[in-house]
């Protein structure tokens, strides 16, 4: 440290000097070497310090004073300074209007404005201060502490020792912003304690005798009561509990959950339900994150004394209950870790006991009908990626599905290539995928399939756009049980088979552009046109071939101009066929509307296609879409399918929002005539009527949110206009602010498991900022 002194007459020098806290300011006396009856007068310019938070102070550290004014008094054996006094040691840096250093007795007054910067980001404001000790021992008056987390702390006195525990009389702990205009105006909550501490080691904070005050009234004594530090990022100890007063399956329950924090890459939470219906059930979650990848466990167990009764499902079959009784439990994992720059391997398994467990401890994802799992190594190149793996799936809803239906797939292997232009501009992929699927109740079946495909773009002079493509479908099975779900074979058991597609296509582009408004918009008008030729297959259909990923036919506006419009590549689309739309696009000030309609032209009809597939007759369904969006404050966009035979519309869907700054509404609309599902449940190849896979997807759905300041509130609806009932509904209204939030949530949801459904449920929920959540359910 540089010390000028310049007195009142013409001497003067410059000293240099490093401070310690045993021999610091002591020592400014020699180096100032002043008659005692003088006064000195300095500037202190320190050097920059770097703070570590992660570093412990010594007393032996070198501490660095700057001030407006410096006084030295022999005879009191004291250095004071004052005027804007800024002193660091270690990790600790204080400022006030005043500090004096006792020699004798190494103690450092500070009074006037005094404020502490610790270590952990934290600011401790005080009217007067004596410390001592690399300022990590002592004593502090009229304290105010500010938190991270926005978290505030006052009391009227503490004490500190080794710079590790804050000892803290009458103390008060809120997160809410205090009044300006009354300062003693009580805040929305706090917390009140004849004495609390601060470990700063531990990062907690325990408050003995204390009361919760909300609007100054205090609602809850807590002889004991201790909260994590919010400057702590992660630590150890039980979070808030929940309490439900009443539920369908659990009576009144209340869950207790502590979280473990092992080391600095992961975690345990442990958590115990406790109910009045049935017995309790312990869960935990693991996580852990690591330089090449990362790891989940979640899962539970309980001996569950409820029963399910037996129930006739919407199929008309019998199924018998008590599948969620006795011991029962889950697993939830998913990890995935690097192998390379190239290669990673991972795994998602899901498994459970029942869905009527799941369903009546409140698991998540007990509406689902299926649990899937997989595991998997991937890799990744230039142009290319690779990927093997292997999947199971449970059944949950044993009404609807059964394991025995379901698929174990072992192994699928998937590779795709794109590679780069070539010399004759062209662009070369190839995909396949290969898998081998085994069912106990069902076709059992291996396949090896490829896809070969060139890209040729080019132009003309008149601004044409052409796409030529030429690719080629190859596939081969070996099959059993072909009489069963999903193909359905009435008289084949077993078969090899397989089939070879080639096909060329050529689609042109004629975009006609032109502006308007000065520039200011512009309009498009594009007809598209697209020749396409394969072998007329009958869509594989008539070759004895299984089927596992073309379950379902898209014929929209999105799949007009498609090679196939299955899902998959076990039926394709063959035969040939033309295809032609007009695009349409204005776009001016903010405002767009976008048009699409299409029609495709077959000359070979496939009769046995999925029912409603658009394509029945040689001119296929009219396919449309419409977008409009004529400013910030709405949007709409639709599609639709029209038979230009019957007029009758075959699918359709729309989307819409409309609102203003702090006003929204949503809305949609879907209409499908098909379930495809019902594949695994119903012989679509018999003469008899299906009723249930031929039910109509008609369902209305709607929302509206709105927010102002700090409030929130929202509502949705989704209803079945087929089956004349809600699917689901629900709410939500809360109140936030920078101290707390309020939330009354309400939900109702009509999925049917067992035979049963819940019934509403409402949730509210109060958060105490830094303290965490509770609530009711």
């Amino acid at each position: 440290m540089t010390v000028a002194y310049r007195p009142s007459g013409t001497r003067s020098f410059r000293c240099r000097q490093i401070l310690t806290a045993a021999t610091a300011l002591g020592s400014v006396a020699a180096c100032f070497n002043l008659n005692p009856a003088h006064k000195a007068h300095a500037q202190f310019r320190p050097q920059q310090i770097q703070l570590n938070p992660g570093r412990t102070s010594s007393p032996d550290e070198p501490a660095t004073f700057q001030a407006d004014k410096v006084d030295y008094d022999d005879n009191e054996h004291t250095v004071t300074w004052s005027g804007n006094v800024q002193m660091w040691q270690g990790d600790h840096v204080m400022r006030a209007d005043k500090v004096v250093y006792d020699r004798d007795t190494g103690v450092v007054a500070a009074r006037g404005h005094v404020a502490s910067i610790q270590p952990d980001g934290s600011v401790i404001y005080a009217h007067y201060a004596e410390l001592t000790g690399a300022m990590r021992d002592g004593i502090m008056m009229h304290v105010n502490v500010v938190l991270p987390e926005n978290g505030k702390l006052a009391a009227n006195g503490m004490r500190r020792t080794g710079g590790k525990v804050n000892d803290m009389s009458r103390a008060v702990y809120t997160a809410c912003a205090i009044c300006e205009k009354d300062r003693s105006r009580a805040p929305f909550w706090q917390f009140r304690a004849f004495n609390a501490t601060q470990d700063i080691e531990h990062e907690t904070i325990d408050f003995r005798d204390s009361y919760l005050d909300i609007l100054g009234i205090p609602v809850l004594y807590l002889p004991y009561f201790s909260i994590t530090d919010p400057s702590a990022k992660r630590h150890s100890g039980f979070l808030m509990p929940g309490i439900t007063p009443h539920d369908r399956y659990l009576g009144t329950y209340f869950t207790i959950p502590y979280y473990w924090v092992i080391d600095d890459q992961s975690d345990l939470t442990v958590q115990g339900l406790f109910s009045t219906k049935t017995n309790p059930q312990l869960s935990a979650k693991y996580r852990n994150r690591f330089n090449f990848g990362y790891l989940n466990l979640q899962g539970g167990i309980a001996y569950s004394s409820l029963r399910s009764d037996s129930y006739t499902n919407d199929f008309g079959n019998h199924v018998d209950g008590g599948n969620g009784h006795g011991m029962q439990g889950y697993i939830f994992a998913n990890t995935q870790v690097s192998i390379s720059k190239y290669w990673r391997a991972g795994a998602n398994i899901n498994l459970a006991t029942s869905a009527d467990y799941m369903r009546n401890y409140r698991i998540q994802g007990y509406g689902a009908d299926t649990l899937s799992s997989n595991v998997y190594l991937e890799g990744f190149g230039t142009g290319s990626y690779s990927r093997v793996d292997g999947q199971y799936y449970q059944g949950l809803n044993q009404g609807v599905i059964s394991n025995s239906d379901l698929p174990f797939v072992l192994p699928r292997y998937t590779y795709s290539f794109v590679g780069q232009p070539d010399a004759l501009g062209g662009r070369f992929s190839l995909n396949t995928t290969d898998f081998n699927v085994i069912r106990s109740n069902g076709t059992s079946d291996m396949r090896g399939q490829m896809a070969l495909n060139w890209d040729r773009p080019f132009r003309n002079r008149l601004g044409q756009q052409f796409l030529l493509t030429l690719h080629l479908d190859s596939m081969v099975y070996r099959a059993r049980k072909l009489y069963q779900q999903p193909n359905y074979y009435t008289t084949t058991r077993s078969n090899t088979s397989g089939q070879v597609l080639p096909t060329i296509a050529l689609k042109t582009n004629w975009p006609f552009v032109r502006t308007f408004e000065h520039g200011r918009g512009s309009q498009l008008i594009e007809p598209i046109v697209q020749a396409i030729y394969a072998p007329n297959t009958g869509a594989g259909a008539n070759n004895f071939m299984p089927n596992e990923d073309s379950l379902a036919y898209e014929f929209t506006d999105s799949t007009l101009f498609s090679l196939n419009r299955y899902q998959g590549t076990d039926r394709l689309d063959g035969g040939l066929r033309g295809n032609v739309g007009v695009h349409a696009n204005w776009t001016w000030d903010g405002h767009e509307v976008d048009l699409l309609a299409g029609e495709s032209f077959q000359e070979h009809i496939t009769h046995d296609r999925l029912p409603y597939s658009g394509l029945d007759h040689t001119a296929s369904d009219i396919v449309m879409r419409g977008r409009v969006s004529p400013n910030q404050y709405f949007n709409f966009t639709a599609r639709m399918r029209l038979d230009p035979y019957t007029t009758k519309v075959n699918f359709g869907d729309a989307l819409f929002s409309a609102g203003v700054r702090h006003f929204r509404i949503r809305g949609g609309y879907v209409y499908e005539p098909v379930t495809p599902y019902y594949y695994y449940v119903s012989n679509y190849r018999s003469n008899s009527p299906v009723p249930l896979y031929s039910q109509k997807t008609n369902e209305l759905s709607g929302g509206v949110s709105s927010d102002w300041d700090n409030w929130h509130v929202s509502a949705f609806a989704r209803r079945s206009l087929s089956r004349k009932e809600f699917v689901s509904l629900g709410g939500d209204l809360g109140y936030n602010n920078d101290c707390f939030g309020i939330d009354v949530m309400y939900l109702k949801q009509y999925t049917t498991i067992g035979g049963q459904q819940r019934n509403s449920s409402v949730l509210f929920t109060v958060s105490l900022k830094t303290l965490g959540s509770f609530g009711v359910k």
